[in-house]
């Protein structure tokens, strides 16, 4: 077999890097621990708090996060029952098909994933997989690779300014913060209730433009990165089986699943949920301030139960797709704990007036994307990471008076930014694909080093066109 092509000087560093981190980089639940203990000690040390107090504002947050735990693992499982629906594959199966060269296969993939996560990130990832492994029968000439990296760009670049931003929704929806961080961004009644809605975050139109110009950078840099089919490493040269797997059997075995395979009992409770969802906008003040994570998931799943026609599929959809959800399970709860030190006691505002004293209205948004970006390493959630960062940071907003709407939009734009170079939400995606991160991380660690000083001018600039407070 012909030894891979590393590519550039830049691919062949990330490799490099991320060969480093598969060998010493603990898993990602580790990481949480060791922030309780840093937090814990900075309490101590910093916020000038009793190890009491700090234990008991460990303790009253580690469980303020259920609704929102629940929320972000129905994000990934509704993603998956739609993506996964016989109609989505059909329509992958005639995408696939569209490019005529391994360039095109694998910026298609790209444009494709960043597309999609813009209305939902787990969709995205196994939407864009799909793809990635239907392309590559139709391309063999195609970088396996390549196409694999592709299909994992849109949880690092549109994801966080899309319909399933965590942080957007999290201030959108009521539930989804602890009391503490809500009052914080209310302060004292200028955001009524600490609400910001899409409005204001995702559907700013600085918030689109910087979606459109994220799509164009990164097509381009895919583009010219992907291998000629001479220099290609190929699916078939990695040993890769790319055959289709045989579509389950379907139909009753017993008697007593006769229901289970029936159209007209799906049909019937759609039709339920499609009318409380027309009620539900109607009654709302804009169909904007309407979204939020509850109203996306339910719409996602009652979508992907009428593309899968019958109980018997959306439940074997469900059942597939929950292994990916135990780390968010897991970990959220010791996130909210951290959060809870931060927000119940004098932290937050020590940590907010270190922000303050190092920035200025104009210097504060790319001071945060950089934060943000380092601290996913660490933290790579971006809805837990935001429960802990959301304290201090909306409050040095307000004292900077910088638009908390915009605050929102570049913490979700660096963090995503982050993912290209945090292997941690591709591991799952790229199991399907029969790779490991460091087959990957050359395209995607280039992408990051072309990509997050654009973002870096983006959050800089718009952040100087939006008033305080929103």
């Amino acid at each position: 077999m012909t030894a891979p092509d590393e590519g550039g000087l830049l691919a062949r560093i990330a490799l490099r890097f991320t060969d480093w981190c598969e060998r010493w980089f603990p898993d990602a639940f580790v990481f949480a621990l060791l922030a309780t203990l840093v937090v814990f000690a900075l309490g101590l040390v910093v916020g000038d708090a009793s190890p009491t107090l700090l234990v008991e504002s460990w303790g009253k947050g580690f469980w303020e996060l259920i609704p929102f735990t629940l929320q972000m693992s129905l994000v990934i499982v509704t993603g998956y029952v739609l993506a996964s629906s016989p109609p989505i594959r059909r329509a992958i199966r005639a995408i696939a098909g569209l490019p005529r060269s391994p360039r095109a296969a694998v910026a298609m993939v790209a444009v494709f994933s960043m597309a999609t996560s813009w209305f939902n990130w787990g969709f995205s990832l196994i939407f864009s997989a799909i793809l990635a492994k239907e392309t590559a029968r139709r391309v063999p000439t195609a970088d396996y690779r390549a196409l694999a990296a592709s299909s994992v760009l849109g949880v690092g670049t549109i994801w966080g300014q899309g319909l399933s931003s965590s942080a957007g929704l999290q201030m959108a929806t009521p539930g989804a913060l602890p009391p503490a961080i809500r009052e914080i961004v209310s302060h004292g009644g200028v955001v009524p209730d600490g609400i910001i809605s899409f409005e204001h975050t995702i559907f700013l139109w600085q918030s689109l433009v910087c979606v459109l110009v994220e799509i164009v950078v990164v097509a381009i840099v895919v583009w010219f990165y992907t291998p000629p089919p001479g220099r290609a490493v190929t699916a078939a040269s990695l040993g890769i089986d790319l055959t289709e797997p045989e579509e389950p059997a379907s139909g009753p075995r017993v008697p007593g699943e006769w229901l289970e395979h029936q159209r007209w009992l799906a049909i019937a409770i759609v039709g339920l949920g499609a009318w409380y969802l027309v009620r539900y906008f109607m009654k709302a003040e804009s169909a904007i301030a309407a979204i939020n994570v509850n109203t996306l998931n339910f719409a996602l799943l009652f979508l992907g139960f009428l593309l899968h026609g019958t109980p018997a599929r959306l439940m074997r959809a469900v059942r597939e797709s929950t292994p990916a959800i135990w780390g968010v399970i897991l970990q959220f709860p010791f996130y909210a704990g951290i959060a809870g030190m931060i927000a119940y006691t004098h932290l937050s505002e020590r940590i907010a007036a270190a922000f303050v004293s190092v920035s200025t209205r104009t210097t504060f948004p790319p001071l945060l994307a950089i934060y943000s970006a380092v601290l996913d390493f660490a933290i790579p959630s971006g809805g837990s990471k935001w429960v802990i960062e959301a304290p201090y940071v909306m409050r040095a907003a307000h004292e900077l008076e910088v638009h908390l709407g915009w605050v929102v939009a570049t913490y979700d734009l660096s963090e995503a930014c982050a993912n290209l170079v945090q292997p941690f939400w591709m591991l799952p995606v790229l199991g399907l694909l029969g790779l490991r991160a460091r087959d990957v991380m050359g395209f995607t660690g280039l992408v990051f080093l072309v990509l997050f000083p654009v973002v870096l001018v983006l959050v800089t600039f718009f952040g100087t066109t939006l008033p305080y407070p929103l």
